[in-house]
């Protein structure tokens, strides 16, 4: 795989310090040196000349003249100098830092970790003796982590082994990298799914393998546009319904599971009450119902259900009577 092109970001941070060092260069002998077209050199330092300091006067920003074919920096608005962190500045960005590292495949762990000495170090042995007692574990990366982070930078498509909750099944799909999302806590690859026909999000921890194919990422155009990470029916597809009946000791599942009730409860409310609720697969609704020890009841004919739990049920009575 070959290795990915810088960001746009970070060929700008490299820009000014360039230019500065070669005062008057060829517009087109940049362009080689930065790895871009002319037309990309000129739009970046048209993005560089309105970039600068708080303020954000015509005195605040960089002032670079490119003409007939030439370019030189007038004023590098700090960008010249190594960066110092204030002490509240520095804070943050640990505490960003610190966040990343603890949601698992959210970036490089190992190169995560190297900027937080980087900070602690320069922010001396003070700071450092105040955060020597945090102890959060953090989780380590998997292999796995870092071909996904891969082909997201490197726009490749992917082969992923990936085990659905709201299903209960692993299954095997090719993906077209989009982005990456940290959401509460997960990481999650957000990819056009060659198998459903959408954009799906993908959690790290569930991905079992990921290969990286040859072919580059190819995802439709109306695809790149954000995908709400609570939004059931993009993680999981558009899923089946059942009709259920529901004991008043378990009328908490209407929350954790999203159950819709067919009417609205009042505290007057005495007997059991009906609701839908949206299931993966027949196993995965047979082993909720289970679970509930006749508390929660099916309404609705699903197909397998009702042989899947007798299933269940012969085999806990073997294994009591074995």
């Amino acid at each position: 795989m070959t290795s990915a092109a810088p960001s746009r970001i970070s060929r700008l941070l490299a820009m000014v310090p360039y230019f500065e060092a070669r005062p008057g260069i060829k517009l087109a002998t940049a362009a080689r040196d930065l790895g871009v077209t002319e037309k990309t050199l000129t739009a970046d330092l048209n993005q560089l000349i309105v970039c600068g300091l708080p303020g954000y006067g015509p005195e605040h920003l960089i002032d670079i003249q490119f003409w007939d074919g030439y370019v030189s920096v007038q004023f590098a608005a700090g960008t010249d100098r190594p960066l110092r962190l204030t002490g509240p500045e520095a804070n943050i960005l640990l505490m960003a830092l610190n966040m990343v590292l603890e949601t698992r495949g959210a970036g490089d762990a190992g190169a995560v970790r190297s900027a937080i000495a980087k900070i602690e170090e320069a922010m001396g042995a003070t700071y450092r003796a105040v955060t020597a007692g945090s102890d959060v574990e953090i989780p380590e990366d998997r292999p796995v982590d870092g071909v996904i982070r891969d082909a997201v930078e490197s726009r490749h498509a992917l082969h992923l082994t990936y085990y659905t909750a709201s299903r209960d099944e692993v299954t095997e799909r090719v993906v077209d990298p989009i982005r990456i999302k940290a959401v509460d806590g997960h990481s999650y690859l957000e990819a056009w799914c060659r198998s459903s026909g959408g954009t799906r999000l993908f959690r790290f921890d569930r991905v079992e393998t990921a290969e990286a194919l040859a072919e580059a990422a190819a995802p439709p155009a109306d695809a790149a546009t954000p995908v709400d990470p609570v939004d059931f029916g993009v993680l999981t597809g558009e899923l089946p319904a059942a009709h259920i009946e529901i004991d008043l000791d378990c009328l908490w599942l209407l929350e954790y599971y999203a159950a819709e009730p067919d009417e609205e409860l009042t505290e007057e409310w005495t007997g059991p009450i009906t609701a839908t609720i949206r299931y993966g697969s027949p196993q995965w609704l047979a082993r909720f119902l289970l679970g509930f020890g006749g508390r929660v009841r099916l309404l609705s004919t699903v197909e397998g259900v009702p042989s899947l739990i007798a299933e269940s049920a012969r085999a806990a009575r073997d294994r009591y009577r074995a």
